[in-house]
């Protein structure tokens, strides 16, 4: 990330190159175990927080970076411990979802949030067309481009999409019961079957599509990558108190290395 500060938020000025990222700035995917043998793939829309460079701070306070508006907080590490021990591809978007969110369509207005949960965002009120489309196009492409080709290249093999994320367990003054959700749109069988075998473990509230669920306004990962492909998916959603800290992420991980294969064993044939 960037380092956030209190100054005022500047406007967008093409850069010499008429690029957003300089190029000595991270592409927005991160692909880890290329090869891994497991059918699972695991994606983390939300992994980290950077800034271009360009962009500032968005007017924002540097505190505000640690928050969940603007990351998944914990997922990531919870998601590299699973990938490691599944020797499961993981693939991971870099730029914080405030410079443009990975899991929503370009076309909806929170693509690009101009508040996210009560918190004002300066830095992107206003954006002309072009400020729009050059997040697009070096964020949001290029993190789904590598999904996109990872999938083609698996194309000949079983592959069980999962989307990591995590979950604030307060919004807008709103306590979340549950501690992790299992969420699908117009395909729930992995996801009731995950869901099932984590309620079974009987020492937690689980969330069947909650604290959301998805839909093709609200979600891109699954509807795109997962559903139109045809592939068995799910969605997991833990709520960030249980992983703020490395006991929680490891007991999380250790939980889903032992069940996601159970589930995905069980999906039918």
């Amino acid at each position: 990330m960037s380092a956030p500060s209190a100054l005022p938020v500047r406007e967008e000025v093409p850069s010499a190159s008429g690029l957003l990222l300089a190029p000595d700035e991270p592409s927005p995917a991160v692909v880890m175990r290329p090869d891994g043998a497991s059918p699972i793939l695991l994606v983390c829309d939300h992994a980290g927080r950077r800034v271009p460079r360009r962009l500032g701070d968005l007017g924002l306070r540097a505190e505000e970076f640690d928050r969940h508006i603007a990351w998944d907080i914990g997922i990531a590490a919870v998601s590299r411990r699973i990938a490691a021990a599944l020797d499961a591809t993981l693939v991971e978007q870099v730029y914080s979802r405030l410079v443009i969110d990975c899991n929503r369509p370009p076309r909806v207005p929170n693509s690009i949030p101009e508040t996210s949960e009560a918190t004002p965002i300066p830095g992107n009120r206003g954006l002309s067309a072009s400020d729009r489309e050059a997040r697009r196009r070096e964020i949001f492409e290029p993190y789904h481009g590598a999904i996109e080709a990872i999938l083609a290249a698996r194309a000949d093999r079983p592959t069980i999409l999962v989307a990591m994320h995590s979950f604030t367990p307060v919004y807008l003054g709103e306590n979340r019961p549950w501690q992790v959700g299992t969420l699908y749109g117009r395909d729930g069988r992995l996801a009731r079957i995950l869901g099932g075998l984590i309620e079974a473990e009987g020492r937690f509230v689980v969330g069947d599509n909650k604290p959301y669920d998805v839909t093709d306004d609200t979600d891109y990962t699954i509807p795109v990558h997962g559903e139109r492909r045809g592939l068995a998916h799910t969605g997991i959603e833990i709520r960030q108190d249980q992983i703020t800290h490395e006991a929680g992420q490891a007991e999380w991980a250790d939980l889903l290395i032992r069940l996601l294969p159970q589930a995905a064993a069980r999906l039918p044939r």
